[in-house]
């Protein structure tokens, strides 16, 4: 009453008083005098009161006694106005609080007073009202005084009364809690009294405050008078009803929980008095049966009373849920009454109001909770939660099983302890349904037992029927279908409530958890013990709750199952369903989130089952170790539960059929709406709570597995499922209904493996191994036929893998290795198509997914991405491998440029096809190669460029396809051009890596490996690249061999200067001679047999139709290209260490291909000899070789200076062939090396040649028709060599090496040609010409001479070998030399197509020979060597042959250039000989001379007949010169020239100059031959040689007597002939020849008589005077002739004559002389 302390307030409570006052004196003025006065006084009293008292309010509640009096006497007047005034003013006065406790009492005695006679009795109920409500005056035996008349009233006759009154006891019981609840409240702050524990004296209640005691009296008595007792403080009640007793009861203890929680002796009370009286009360229902027995039992009570049960229920309610932790025991028994009273045989409205009882418990998840941990987790107690739950299974069942009849015989008695076990009806009774059709109200329907579904409640609240029928008092009835649907309800709440119940803690706990290891894991060292505290607990806290959800669940978890599987069974309605499923999903996830494998499994199992057409044969469903449930019972913690298979005549409507997955499907299947609407709950399970799905994820995609197969949903790309065409024929039927659902379903379905990226790792492998799972059934399914094989579990693990981009690590392995391991292998094409597929998508997608970190800086990841590609290789079906090159060239095509570290992954996949893979597969990697290569060389780390070397030659070794390998020989040159242009970037990034790996290597204490270590890497690249090229350079197939040689040999060439200059040896070695031995070895091995044609219609030039021939080709090729590299890079090589062992190894491959038995490699070797001996000359086109050319590459010349090796090595920049060509120049660099080593390789390659020489030119021991014998081109070459290599070797060239060369050249002029090469050979038979052979040896000798000529002292000894030799091949002249025992024939007589050997015409060559000896000797006359060599002697006597041979000559130029040649030679030679007379070293030539002369001058060959006037003329005239030399050159010197030398020139000057007689005229006229010229000249000779006037030493007088002897007797001769001749003639004239002779003979006699007279008397010797006077008389006979010219000179010669006449002097005298 706010505001009645105002000062307003209380003058108008002083005014109203009066006022009240006034009018009750008024009218008790007549009646009741006592009264009247009593009321004026009281005015008094009230006026003195507020004129002395400050505190008003206070002193009229101390005098309240008196101020009441007036009114209480008025009460006493029982008139009803007084009465009513009274009461008014009374009212007022509590409502002011001025009413003492005294007062109180006596206006409670009034009241009292008025009620026992029914007076005012609504006045009066309203009064006891507000003096309770006011304050507290009110206590004890007044208060109970005042209760007591309200409940007097209560029980008046008059309705209205009774009602009032029952609101008024009501509300006065709640006052009194009211007033103890604020009473503690004040004294909160006052620490109470301990309570003495276990206190059992129910009257003691000292230790309770004032308030609190009138409560606690309050409550005993309500529980006296319920129990029928008589109260022990509410004196004076003479009635009450058990009704309204518990309705008092139940309001107290709904109100004012925590009176009896607080206090001790309240909750003995509710231990003592309440339970017990309820437990009492509920007999008669616990006890009864229906229908057991049905006589009337003289005890009503016995019998179950609706008002009382329906009360008891309110207030167990109220029990459990407010003191439930004070009443643990009492509970038990109340839950097992609550569980008891479900039962099939109690009454209807017993069963009803326990189910709405239960449900209030249901919707408090706390509470159960409760229970839980105290019943449930104790061990010898009960199991009330997990019996309540059961209860309502079984209840629910028993309403369906209950027949309609309500036959008691076969009431199931599930849920009771004792019962033995379920009684389960037949599993397929097979009752139809009412009505046949599809139920129009919402309805449960089980095997004919049809129940409506009625709406009762608002969910999670339980808004009971008939736990609110306080009003009535007989059982209502209870409409079908109300019981299952409350109980269908406290199912739903119950899943609701606990769910969210534990789902909400366990989130709190997560959080807390979190927030736990944060504030753990912060730094700071003060607060870590606190937090490691707060964790401990915690994490105990944790575990405790933790242990109840479990036990929650695990005790609710199977009663729950077993009705919901039954009423999803039985739902004909869409929302209950929906309900139903939602539930069942809820606990399957929370059985997910709690880790209890198998409930989860067993709900969602429920929901599978569900899925799928009934009795579908899913071995998932049935044989998963997940507890499976099939018409199985349960048996949990000794309590059994049954379980309801679905019965297969649900009615509901068809939506669907299609064929089941199997491997024999049989018939179809049919899927209904409600199929359908399970498959969305699974659907959603999945999406929402895929993460607490672990295993089960296997039965639920077996089951969504299923159903899209059934559906007919086939993969798309990206592995999302969409409606397909009914793959197997028209077996899938859809409805339209369905249809218009299925895109949803397969969005759904997509969805779900969407929301997979949201799981945590452990659920994303579980279901990644779900599917590897399902995928291996359904190729199991799949094996061994070719139908169409259910491709779900691969499309979805795509799915999956593309949505989990982001952690696509967690997940790679098992995904990529599932589907490389065993769908890509799998025999059924289709299976595998997707399995590549699947593969190549996710690999594909997660090179283009933006990671973070960005792949570029995760190689670890990308390398993970990549090797299943790489792994892919391992599979041989080629559409696999297919897939995986078509998938590498798009990788290439979008990623080429960032693969980085991947590229070795992608290059292996190109490198692992096989030779044997076929074309198409071969064709694709070496596309992906190509644009490799062609775009993405720069872009890779170099370290993989060795890596495209490899796969490029391995293309090259493939040989499906020629063009393939061909062009991958033209990639390899790409490749290098590469390298070439980026060497500086390359070279620095690989040393950069190398020194990493060198690092790593040593952190790890290992060796590095790599090939050709010690190489630096950019070099080790090289090496690599022309390793690969070495290899091809030896395939099987000529033109790879033939492209890869000529690749090689450029790279080497033009990009050799890169290399590091040690890397040289590698190159050389390794490489080089690696690959010259192996092609050497196929060359000689190689087969002969003649090959038909080149495969396909290719025809083989007959060059080249064997094996032989076309290694033949690739040897050639091969020695030609590391020839040109030692020549053009011998700068580089030689100051490598073992330069002149590879130069040893080079000359030995030259010397085999030269000796092989081909001439197309043996020239070939020699070319390249030529050209490491750097002589080989530009070839120009007109005198290129027959053979087919060498690949000619032009070497790029350094640009820059050459530098040692190091990184600052000058690279060449060659863009491109047109440029290097411009470059190429002769300037070599300039070599610069010791010459020692020089000299040595020289030599090297002087042996090297001999070897050749000799061995090539030996001839063989026999001869046929296949004997080889070398070519001229071969030979040519191989003797051209020789200059070039003598200016290297001149230094230490010896007469041994002389010796040797000389037999070479001798050996291979001797070599025959074959008779059909002889006219390339040779322009014409006729024209005397030197082959290019024969020049060549000449030129070697030439090179030598003139070598000598300028050379130390030392060389020039070999001047008469060098003629030796000449001389040996002059004599070729007249005889050609032998070829070992072959037969050769005149080149004149060979046959052109015949296998003859033709010798070859020498004459030139011979001819040729003795002018350079000629030449020679003119300017080596003198040498000493030559002197005492006797050269002069040797040339004199190889003249002699042709010279004495004379016409009979093959050819008549070779005497006569003999003849001219012996002239110069002897005009040279003789001073010298006369020179060295004394020494003898001449004197074996003057025989040999002479012999000459007499051979020559006299020869006995006949000339030939047809020889002309004019020739022999000629001839006759060289006879002549000869005489004219010995006239000049010998015999003035006849005083140096042995005598009988001269002898032998006399005679033969004699024999000359004496014409034979003829003895007949034939003879005559042959002698017009007769040599008059040559015959005057010797005669004259002889003359010239009898004038002796110079005569300065004995030697030259005895030649001048000698010839004076000869002379005369020659003129004796001459004129005996003549004379006897010309006797003979007679008249005929004789020949002119003689008539000549004769006259000369004459002129020269007269000279001689002059000379004679002349010359001083003691030179001439006396027999000359003796012969000239014998002369005389043959003279005078002469006179005789009749030739007038003969007269003529007769006189002149007779005239002289006359100094002899003396007269004869004394003989003494005569004597001496």
């Amino acid at each position: 009453m706010s505001g009645t302390n105002s000062p307003e307030a209380v003058k108008k409570l002083l005014e109203n008083m009066q006022s009240d006052l006034r009018a009750l004196s008024l009218e008790c003025k007549k009646k009741f005098p006592p009264v009247k006065e009593a009321a004026e006084s009281g005015i008094i009293k009230v006026k003195t009161i507020a004129a002395r008292n400050t505190e008003i309010l206070a002193a009229l509640k101390e005098n309240s006694s008196e101020v009441v009096q007036p009114f209480l006497m008025g009460c006493g007047t029982k008139e009803p106005k007084i009465t009513q005034l009274c009461l008014a003013a009374i009212q007022r006065l509590m409502s002011h609080e001025v009413v003492s406790e005294t007062a109180a009492g006596n206006i409670i005695n009034m009241l009292w007073q008025l009620m026992e006679n029914s007076l005012e009795e609504l006045k009066l109920l309203q009064t006891v009202l507000v003096l309770l409500t006011t304050n507290t005056v009110v206590h004890d035996e007044a208060l109970s005084k005042a209760i007591v008349l309200c409940f007097r009233l209560h029980f008046t006759k008059d309705n209205i009364t009774n009602n009032t009154a029952a609101a008024t006891v009501r509300q006065v019981v709640t006052v009194v809690f009211e007033r103890m609840v604020a009473e503690d409240e004040r004294h909160k702050d006052i620490q109470p009294p301990v309570l003495v524990q276990g206190n059992s004296n129910r009257r003691s209640v000292s230790t309770l405050k004032p308030c609190a005691k009138d409560a606690y009296m309050l409550f005993q008595d309500l529980c006296q008078l319920v129990n029928a007792d008589a109260p022990y403080w509410l004196v004076g009640m003479t009635e009450m009803t058990r009704t309204f007793g518990l309705e008092l009861l139940e309001s107290v203890l709904n109100d004012f929980p925590q009176v009896f929680l607080q206090h001790q002796e309240f909750s003995f009370l509710l231990k003592e008095r309440v339970c017990p009286l309820v437990i009492k009360l509920f007999s008669p229902n616990i006890k009864f049966r229906q229908g057991s027995s049905t006589s009337s039992s003289p005890a009503p009570v016995e019998k179950p009373y609706f008002p009382i049960c329906m009360r008891l229920l309110r207030v167990v309610s109220v029990l459990i849920k407010q003191f439930y932790s004070l009443l643990v025991t009492e509970c038990e028994i109340f839950l097992s009454l609550l569980v008891k009273f479900l039962d099939a045989d109690k009454p209807q409205w017993l069963r009803a109001v326990a189910v709405e009882s239960i449900h209030r418990l249901c919707v408090q998840p706390q509470l159960l909770r409760s229970f839980c941990q105290s019943y449930d987790m104790k061990q010898h107690s009960t199991k009330v939660f997990r019996d309540i739950v059961n209860a309502l299974g079984s209840f629910i069942q028993s309403l369906f099983l209950v027949p309609p009849t309500g036959n008691p015989a076969t009431a199931n008695q599930a849920g009771n302890n004792n019962s033995s076990g379920p009684v389960s009806a037949p599993a397929n009774s097979g009752m139809v349904g009412i009505g046949g059709g599809v139920t129009l109200l919402p309805a449960f329907e089980y095997r004919g037992t049809w129940i409506p579904i009625l709406s009762i409640t608002v969910q999670g609240s339980a808004k009971a029927t008939y736990l609110e029928m306080l009003d009535k008092v007989e059982p209502p009835t209870i409409p079908e279908g109300y019981a299952m649907s409350v109980a269908f309800h406290c199912l739903l709440d119950l899943v609701r409530g606990i769910t969210s119940m534990i789902e909400g803690e366990l989130g709190e706990a997560e959080t807390e958890d979190h927030t736990i290891t944060e504030e753990a894991s912060s730094p700071t060292q003060s607060s870590e013990q606190q937090d490691l505290q707060s964790t401990s607990d915690q994490v105990d806290k944790e575990t405790v709750s933790r242990a109840v959800w479990e036990e929650m669940v695990n005790a609710c978890w199977c009663g729950l199952l077993a009705a919901l599987s039954l009423l999803l069974d039985a739902s004909t309605d869409e929302a209950a369903t929906e309900n139903i499923l939602k539930a069942e999903l809820t606990m399957a996830a929370l059985c997910g989130r709690l880790g209890l494998v198998t409930s989860r499994d067993a709900f969602i199992t429920a929901i599978c089952k569900g899925s799928l057409p009934p009795h579908y044969a899913l071995t998932v469903l049935n044989a998963t170790t997940a507890a499976t449930l099939s018409n199985k019972s349960y048996s949990i913690q000794g309590q059994s539960v049954m379980m309801i298979s679905p019965s297969s005549e649900s009615h509901q409507q068809v939506v669907a059929v299609g064929q089941p997955l199997a491997v024999q499907p049989q018939g179809t299947v049919m899927l209904t709406s409600k199929n359908i609407q399970c498959m969305r709950t699974l659907l959603n399970l999945a999406h929402c709570h895929g993460a607490v799905l672990g295993t089960s994820w296997q039965l639920v995609l077996a089951t969504l597995q299923h159903l899209v197969w059934i559906l007919g949903l086939k993969p798309s790309s990206g592995g999302a499922l969409k409606p397909g065409r009914a793959v197997e024929g028209p077996s899938t039927v859809l409805t339209t209904a369905v249809m218009t659902d299925l895109p949803v379903i397969s969005n759904i379905l997509s969805r779900l493996f969407e929301s997979s990226q949201y799981l945590d790792d452990v659920s994303l492998h579980h279901l990644i191994n779900a599917l590897c799972s399902l995928s291996l059934e359904a190729m199991d399914m799949a094996y061994g036929n070719n139908k169409e094989p259910s491709l779900f579990a691969v499309a979805k693990l795509l799915e999956t893998g593309l949505v989990n981009m982001h952690r696509i690590e967690i997940l790679w392995r098992p995904l990529t290795g599932h589907l490389l391991e065993k769908v890509c292998q799998h025999p059924n094409s289709r299976m595998r198509e997707w399995g590549a597929e699947a593969l190549t998508s996710l690999i594909k997608a997660g090179l283009t997914f933006t990671h973070e970190p960005p792949l570029s800086q995760n190689q670890r990841l990308q390398l993970l991405l990549l090797n299943p590609l790489k792994e892919m290789s391992n599979i041989n079906h080629p559409d696999i491998r297919l897939k995986q090159l078509e998938c590498v060239l798009q990788i290439l095509q979008s990623q080429g440029d960032s693969l980085g570290p991947g590229w070795p992954l992608v290059l292996g996949v190109m490198g692992a096809i096989r030779n044997d893979q076929g074309e198409s597969l071969i064709r694709t990697a070496f596309q992906c190669l190509q644009l490799v290569v062609t775009d993405f060389l720069p872009t890779m780390p170099c370290t993989c460029l060795q890596i495209v070397v490899d796969v490029a030659g391995s293309f090259g070794l493939h040989n499906q396809e020629l063009n393939i390998s061909l062009t991958s020989i033209g990639l390899l040159w790409n490749i290098s051009d590469y390298f070439f242009q980026r060497g500086e970037t390359i070279e620095k990034e690989l040393n950069r890596e190398e020194a990493a790996q060198q690092k790593q290597a040593e952190e790890k204490g290992v060796a590095l490996h790599r090939p050709f270590h010690p190489a630096p890497p950019f070099d080790c690249l090289w090496l690599c690249l022309y390793a690969k090229l070495g290899e091809l350079c030896v395939d099987p197939r000529p033109a790879v061999r033939k492209s890869a040689g000529q690749t090689l040999f450029s790279t080497v060439g033009a990009h050799g200067t890169l290399l590091q200059h040690s890397t040289w040896h590698t190159v050389i070695w390794k490489v080089l001679f690696h690959l010259l031995d192996r092609v050497r070895e196929s060359s000689t091995t190689a087969d002969k047999e003649k090959i038909e044609s080149g495969g396909g219609n290719i025809l083989i030039h007959h060059s080249r139709d064997t094996a032989e021939k076309q290694w033949a080709e690739t040897w050639v090729l091969t020695l030609a290209g590391v020839a040109r590299i030692f020549n053009t890079r011998r700068y580089l090589l030689q100051p490598l260490g073992d330069f002149s062992r590879a130069w040893d190894v080079l000359l030995d491959h030259i010397q085999s291909a030269a000796l092989s038995k081909n001439n197309e490699v043996s020239l070939a070797a020699l070319k390249s000899f030529q050209e490491i001996l750097q002589i080989v000359s530009p070839v120009r086109d007109s005198d290129k070789p027959e053979t087919p050319p060498v690949v000619n590459v032009p070497v790029p010349v350094l640009i820059g200076s050459i530098s040692g090796p190091g990184l600052n090595r000058p690279f060449l920049r060659t863009d491109s062939i047109g440029e290097r060509l411009g470059r190429y120049s002769s300037s070599e660099p300039p070599i610069v090396t010791d010459e020692l080593e020089d000299s040595n390789l020289w030599w090297a390659a002087w042996n090297t040649w001999y070897r050749i020489g000799s061995e090539s030119t030996k001839p063989p021991i026999t001869f046929d028709k296949l004997t080889f014998i070398p070519s001229q081109p071969f030979l040519t070459a191989l003797i051209q060599i020789f200059p070039a290599l003598y200016q290297h070797i001149k230094t230490g060239f010896n007469m041994d090496d002389l010796q040797k060369l000389g037999v070479i050249l001798h050996s291979a002029v001797s070599v025959p040609i074959s008779s059909d090469a002889s006219p390339f050979i040779l322009p014409s038979y006729t024209e005397a010409v030197l082959t290019s052979l024969q020049e060549a040896v000449l030129t070697a000798l030439d090179v030598l001479q003139k070598a000598i000529c300028v050379g130390p002292d030392n060389m020039q000894i070999m001047y008469p070998a060098i003629f030796d030799q000449l001389l040996a091949f002059v004599e070729f002249s007249c005889k050609p030399p032998q070829y070992g025992q072959l037969e050769t024939k005149h080149i004149a007589n060979a046959k052109y197509n015949q296998a003859e050997w033709v010798a070859l015409n020498y004459v030139p060559f011979a001819e040729r020979s003795l002018e350079v000896v000629v030449d020679l000797y003119q300017k080596t006359a003198c040498h000493k060597a030559v002197v005492n060599e006797k050269v002069l002697q040797n040339i004199i006597k190889t003249l002699r042959v042709p010279l004495s041979l004379k016409y009979s000559c093959p050819s008549e130029s070779t005497w006569k250039l003999a003849v001219s040649s012996l002239l110069k030679v002897l005009s040279i030679g003789l001073p010298v000989a006369r020179q060295h007379a004394a020494s003898g070293k001449f004197d074996s030539m003057w025989p040999e001379l002479a012999n000459t002369f007499e051979d020559f001058l006299f020869t006995k060959s006949i000339p030939p007949d047809n020889l002309s006037i004019q020739e022999f003329q000629r001839n006759e005239s060289i006879d002549v010169e000869v005489v004219q030399l010995i006239s000049t050159e010998i015999l003035p010197y006849a005083n140096f020239i042995p005598k009988e030398f001269v002898g032998q020139i006399m005679t033969m000057l004699n024999k000359g100059s004496i014409h034979s007689q003829s003895s007949s005229f034939t003879e005559a006229e042959i002698d017009i031959r007769l040599r008059e010229e040559f015959s005057k000249m010797c005669f004259e000779t002889l003359l010239q040689f009898s004038f002796s006037n110079k005569v300065t030493t004995p030697q030259e007088g005895y030649i001048s007597r000698m010839a004076l002897s000869v002379l005369l007797k020659r003129s004796q001769d001459v004129l005996h002939r003549y004379i006897e001749d010309e006797r003979l003639s007679g008249k005929c004239p004789l020949p002119r020849q003689q008539v000549t002779e004769i006259i000369f003979v004459l002129k020269a006699v007269s000279t001689l008589i002059d000379s004679l007279k002349k010359t001083q008397p003691e030179n001439v010797d006396g027999n000359t005077w003796a012969q000239v006077i014998a002369l005389y008389p043959t003279l005078v006979e002469c006179i005789t002739c009749s030739s007038s010219e003969v007269c003529s000179a007769l006189k002149e010669a007779l005239v002289p004559f006359k100094d002899f006449m003396q007269p004869p002097a004394s003989k003494v005298q005569n004597g001496e002389s």
